[in-house]
């Protein structure tokens, strides 16, 4: 993903004169432009008066050790990735400086097909960072992409800030967060805003498949190379080249099958099952898990050097109770979908109802909202979607509409005072004037709240 638009400078800190050299040369070969110091305190100075992509340091130095160093450059650039570099016996240095905001650290001697790696992870990553600060400080950004992941949110507006910047590169993401958050959605928006656009998105769930299957799905497979196999398949792989490969559950594949999709990452070309031609593609990876993935690395389930080719980007989709602000639009353009669908009138959403949607927990994210949505249309009398046509955990749900209890601990005052309107609502049957009364406010005004909070539930 490094962009061609300026050279990349490194800054390499270590007091031996001939490891420095080694790696300056390196990086030259690479394309990088190298910039040495031969200890901590001449590595802050350095930062103070330069810009640098990366950072490679020693922790065993005579002058300021590496652990110092890091300390005094983190502070003055919290955002400049370093990795440290370490003996066995000082890993624990290494991990402490990983709590405290390094990237990464790599033992001596140096792998340096992992040090190349780790620093085009870095460098990705320092870049993403960058950009993502330049749109935050963007007053004109922050615009829906489309009408296809819907929120307004702060965590939501985040993540859509992510996505339009990653989108136009051609990163591998990892996108991760909990069942049913929508993480398909977001893959399909990453290739959708991408210059891949007009090439074939993929999608395959690594979960669905025995590895047998999904091999064969993957990489397509000859005539004959097994029982029922009576004529040459592509896989997905192929299908998708020119364009994007979603892997959606890629946490759930085997040992087996993450060695074989290295090599189309690191190499990409593969062979079909039962096949001996090497097959070159052109396909952009996304990939999704509901897995901590750098737990299952630690536990030997996930391969390392998989986890970060996939790794190079992280979009982490928030679950539905760390965004309540957005369930009114969901509420609403789930009604439309499913009223739509079902040849169904629906005028309105009931305040009681709206509250109990907002306050339940959603173990199942957006999905469980849908399908709850779904099955209110569905059962719901008249033209109005009630409490009473909803699943009975989210009607009999602890604490939900008690009084005042309805709205304990809200996430923030606008939280409070939306729920507040909820109830008083609730409480005077929909009457707007009596309820602005009860509020304190004029009946203009409350219509005027109505339509900032998405309360007035008109389809």
């Amino acid at each position: 993903m490094i962009t061609k638009e300026k050279q990349v400078t490194i800054l390499v800190v270590d007091d031996e004169q001939v490891h420095r050299y080694m790696l300056s040369s390196m990086f030259r070969e690479w394309g990088w432009k190298c910039v040495e110091a031969d200890d901590g305190r001449t590595a802050v100075a350095a930062v103070e008066k330069s810009d640098f992509d990366a950072v490679l340091m020693d922790v065993r130095m005579a002058r300021m050790d590496g652990m110092e160093a890091f300390a005094r450059i983190h502070a003055l650039k919290p955002a400049l990735p370093v990795v440290i570099m370490t003996a066995y016996s000082s890993v624990d240095d290494a991990v402490e400086a990983m709590k405290h905001g390094a990237h990464d650290y790599l033992t001596k001697p140096l792998d340096f097909d992992r040090l190349r790696l780790t620093l085009t992870r870095a460098l990705d990553h320092h870049q993403v960072e960058e950009k993502r600060h330049q749109v935050q400080a963007d007053e004109n950004r922050g615009k829906p992409l489309s009408s296809a992941i819907i929120g307004t949110s702060a965590p939501m507006e985040e993540l859509l800030e992510m996505i339009s910047y990653v989108a136009a590169t051609e990163a591998t993401v990892l996108i991760t967060g909990e069942s049913g958050t929508g993480k398909e959605l977001v893959a399909a928006e990453l290739h959708a805003n991408s210059d891949r656009h007009g090439g074939p998105f993929i999608k395959v769930n690594c979960a669905a498949l025995a590895e047998t299957l999904l091999e064969s799905e993957l990489f397509g497979h000859e005539k004959g190379a097994f029982t029922g196999a009576d004529r040459r398949r592509e896989g997905k792989f192929v299908q998708a080249n020119g364009g994007t490969l979603f892997l959606d559950e890629i946490g759930e594949t085997t040992q087996a099958m993450q060695v074989k999709m290295l090599r189309v990452l690191q190499e990409h070309e593969l062979q079909r099952v039962g096949g001996e031609e090497t097959i070159h593609v052109d396909v952009r990876i996304l990939a999704a898990t509901n897995r901590d993935l750098a737990a299952e690395v630690k536990a030997g389930r996930f391969r390392e050097d998989l986890y970060y080719r996939l790794n190079v980007v992280t979009l982490s989709v928030p679950p539905l109770r760390e965004r309540r602000g957005d369930i009114p639009q969901l509420v609403a353009h789930f009604v439309r979908k499913f009223a739509e669908k079902n040849r169904r009138t629906v005028d309105t959403v009931t305040p009681r109802c709206m509250e109990l949607l907002v306050s339940y927990g959603w173990p199942g994210n957006v999905r469980e909202l849908e399908n709850a949505i779904e099955r209110g249309v569905i059962l719901m009398r008249g033209d109005q979607l009630s409490e009473k046509s909803l699943p009975l955990p989210i009607q009999k749900q602890e604490g939900a509409g008690a009084g005042a209890g309805a709205i304990a601990a809200p996430a923030s005052l606008q939280e409070a005072e939306r729920l507040l309107i909820l109830q008083t609502l609730e409480e005077t049957g929909g009457n707007k004037s009596e309820a602005a009364r009860r509020l304190g406010i004029t009946r203009k005004t409350l219509q005027n709240k109505l339509q900032r909070y998405d309360l007035s539930f008109k389809f």
